[in-house]
């Protein structure tokens, strides 16, 4: 055993801190019972194991079985030129790493924002070593330092028609990537939970804690929504198994709209 996970939000850790600073802070929970901590030696032994699931052509998602801390769902997104990890899960083991590896290297392992970092440096290592790409401005946040871990900011190319773009909000390094060819060529956007797809899948949201309903400010969401209207992108896939299937980027504008009309006062005559 070389490090610790919590096992609330799945996220590794270089020590046992007595306390995950992720789940301690605001848009996060530490359980009634008290922090919680695995390895996983323990999720091999209680029977953890992780799969591939068929999205779209060239996107495939990853979880576990059981879930580890917050249960994402993590994306493998691949190109002719490689493939990149999104959100990685709290769990890999040899056999899930060879059914990554068969879809072409890893060119990078990103997390969207701090909650689904995951086993994020393990991944890597079992992956061949690929950069962590992590947020400049969350840095801090990271809990297992690693030579592999390194530092973006603003946008990067990843690989051909590959985005990663920094759009803030729920924590001031959330991204969201964009795929221009996904969906038939008609672009998707992988945006974790920095913007959530809802489940009436008509609309979507933008907070800063979402199990304790904090929500973000009108100009913040129309910060978010402004940068991402940038891209063309018709589907948008969430941290977990949720999806906007069609109109993604219409939804998108539409429900920063409505966030902006309420948080204003506009419906307050309906309250």
């Amino acid at each position: 055993m070389s490090f610790w996970i919590c096992a609330t939000c799945g996220v590794e850790h270089a020590e046992n801190t007595g306390v995950c600073a992720i789940c301690a802070d605001e848009r996060q929970w530490v359980p009634a019972a008290g922090q919680q901590w695995t390895t996983l030696y323990d999720l091999h032994e209680a029977g953890a194991q992780a799969r591939l699931l068929d999205l779209e052509p060239d996107l495939f998602g990853i979880e576990s079985t059981p879930a580890v801390g917050i249960g994402q769902q993590a994306k493998l997104l691949c190109t002719p030129s490689g493939t990149v990890l999104w959100d990685p899960i709290g769990f890999v083991d040899n056999d899930i790493a060879t059914q990554v590896l068969e879809h072409g290297p890893v060119r990078a392992v990103v997390a969207s924002h701090p909650h689904m970092f995951g086993v994020q440096v393990e991944w890597s290592r079992a992956l061949g070593h690929p950069p962590v790409l992590v947020a400049e401005a969350d840095l801090a946040w990271v809990a297992r330092r690693d030579p592999v871990i390194q530092p973006w900011s603003s946008e990067v190319h990843l690989l051909p028609g590959v985005t990663l773009v920094q759009v803030g909000g729920h924590f001031p390094g959330s991204a969201v990537i964009h795929w221009a060819t996904g969906a038939g060529g008609r672009g998707v956007l992988l945006s974790g939970d920095t913007v959530f797809a809802n489940p009436d899948r008509s609309s979507v949201s933008f907070m800063r804690s979402y199990p304790n309903r904090l929500p973000l400010s009108g100009p913040v969401v129309e910060r978010i929504a402004r940068t991402m209207e940038r891209f063309e992108f018709d589907r948008l896939y969430g941290n977990f198994d949720n999806v906007i299937a069609a109109d993604a980027r219409a939804i998108v504008r539409r429900s920063a709209d409505r966030h902006w009309d309420w948080v204003r006062g506009d419906f307050d005559h309906l309250t």
